[in-house]
């Protein structure tokens, strides 16, 4: 699997198109989830993503500066398509080594579904919330000291 990394002003009209597309099918149809998903916060991220051999982006996420002077990175927007063939994992590793190499951060917090706790505590991420309601689906705040 080769893994695309792109600013937002590198991305192709192809690739926006089908990171949207992606996002919305997952996070706003399949979760019945209407929510503004085009939040301004793509300008200033670094995509990661790859496609598959239908030609539609299969896995994807973003990571942007959350607060520069504590040098705290975010991820958001983690969906795969193609689901048991470690995807999801291979791209929350690879979001890891972006943050630090590229955004020199020293945090990574990210806000997470409840069943997927597990997934982000194998990259390292422990929970330090309690659960929490967003668009009506159970969440909790993880970090990662770097």
């Amino acid at each position: 699997m080769d893994l695309i990394i792109k600013k937002f002003d590198e991305l192709t009209n192809k690739e926006l198109y089908e990171l949207l597309k992606i996002r919305q099918e997952i996070f706003v149809v399949e979760q019945n989830c209407p929510y503004m998903d085009i939040d301004g916060l793509d300008y200033q991220s670094i995509h990661i993503f790859n496609w598959n051999e239908k030609d539609r982006i299969s896995s994807y996420l973003r990571v942007f500066m959350r607060d520069s002077e504590n040098k705290v990175a975010q991820i958001g927007r983690v969906v795969t398509l193609e689901h048991g063939k470690g995807l999801g994992g291979k791209i929350l590793h690879k979001r890891v080594e972006v943050a630090i190499q590229q955004l020199h951060a020293k945090k990574i917090y990210l806000e997470a579904q409840t069943y997927a706790i597990g997934f982000y505590e194998r990259e390292g991420f422990k929970v330090v919330s309690e659960p929490f309601l967003e668009d009506d689906i159970p969440h909790v705040k993880m970090e990662k000291i770097i």
